[in-house]
């Protein structure tokens, strides 16, 4: 059977994916299963078991009714036996049509919108997590299977980037100080002292990780000259910070795409969480509700995905964590 796989955009979301898709593939080596993705998100999928077939999408391809009737004739020549659409958007959804007219089971992402409503609401529901979701998108396509999922390097830890440092004795703690949306960042002022406290710890070294631009600018501000901190923003393609990402003790994050990257690579992972919670289901795979951490604020969670505003116009659920107090929860766990 030839599965095609839609999880069109969107880093974070695309790495959630990538447990179920390599569980299911495994389960199924007699299937093949085409990966429809962005060129850049196709790059995640490292070391994929064999019936794996990625197919990155191209520009043309990338927008619009047009982009997705090119894409359309591209996967014409696959005979496609069924698709497990885990975007569930208006391109998906095209996609989805074509092979329902030709008679071929679809099997969507439900994205659970009662949930999500019933959550911002009362704060005592859960969502079920996204990896959950996934699962279940192959299981109605009668292809149930159990998490199989370790790691993009599952056998060895892959070679460090060039241009690092060894590794020795220390103690080796990620930064990824950013997220899209203000309400899923902690202030950035608490960050930098954060930062200098962590780099402050006997035998540590920190790397930041940030975009090329002014989230590089910033984090070269953050490490003046400390021998202690690495800037690793705008220095390294996406393949090589997962490489680092897998040598690091662990890996400070926001609710964000470096959570999920770092998670792929089984690296423990300090999440911070702001206007959002993992009663989302976002959390990362594999890592612990122990270490996700948050005000516990009455108001939160008050976005599902994030947002720039704060309903009650304060943002205090990315300001009341002291830097002291997320310092000292990295450390106790990893020493």
């Amino acid at each position: 059977m030839n599965v095609l796989v839609l999880r069109l955009s969107a880093l974070g979301d695309v790495a959630m994916t990538i447990p179920a898709i390599y569980s299911v593939a495994r389960t199924y080596p007699q299937h093949h299963f085409y990966v429809v993705t962005s060129a850049f998100t196709a790059r995640l999928f490292i070391n994929p078991p064999a019936n794996i077939r990625l197919i990155g999408l191209t520009k043309d391809e990338s927008h619009g009714v047009i982009g997705t009737y090119r894409l359309l004739r591209r996967l014409s020549h696959l005979h496609i036996d069924a698709v497990a659409d885990l975007h569930n958007v208006l391109r998906s959804w095209m996609v989805d049509a074509t092979f329902r007219l030709r008679l071929k089971p679809v099997a969507m992402l439900d994205k659970h919108r009662s949930q999500r409503r019933a959550i911002l609401h009362d704060h005592s529901c859960e969502a079920t997590p996204f990896i959950e979701r996934y699962f279940d998108v192959f299981a109605r396509l009668g292809l149930p299977a159990k998490p199989q999922f370790t790691s993009l390097f599952p056998d060895s830890l892959p070679p460090m980037p060039s241009g690092l440092p060894a590794k020795a004795t220390e103690v080796w703690v990620g930064v990824a100080p950013f997220a899209r949306f203000r309400s899923k960042t902690y202030d950035l002022d608490a960050m930098r002292e954060l930062v200098s406290l962590l780099a402050a710890r006997p035998r540590s070294r920190v790397f930041l990780f940030g975009a090329r631009g002014q989230e590089e600018k910033l984090l070269h501000e953050w490490a003046g000259k400390s021998e202690n901190i690495f800037l690793v923003a705008g220095r390294l393609q996406l393949e090589e910070e997962l490489a680092l990402m897998a040598h690091l003790d662990v890996m400070l994050t926001m609710d964000s795409a470096n959570m999920h990257m770092a998670s792929l690579v089984a690296t423990r992972v300090v999440s911070f969480w702001g206007g959002t919670t993992p009663a989302c289901g976002f959390l990362g795979f594999g890592q612990s509700r122990d270490d996700a951490l948050s005000a516990g604020l009455s108001c939160q969670p008050c976005t599902i995905a994030g947002s720039d505003s704060c309903p009650l116009g304060h943002m205090q659920c990315v300001k009341a964590i002291p830097p002291s107090h997320i310092a000292e929860h990295i450390y106790t766990s990893t020493i």
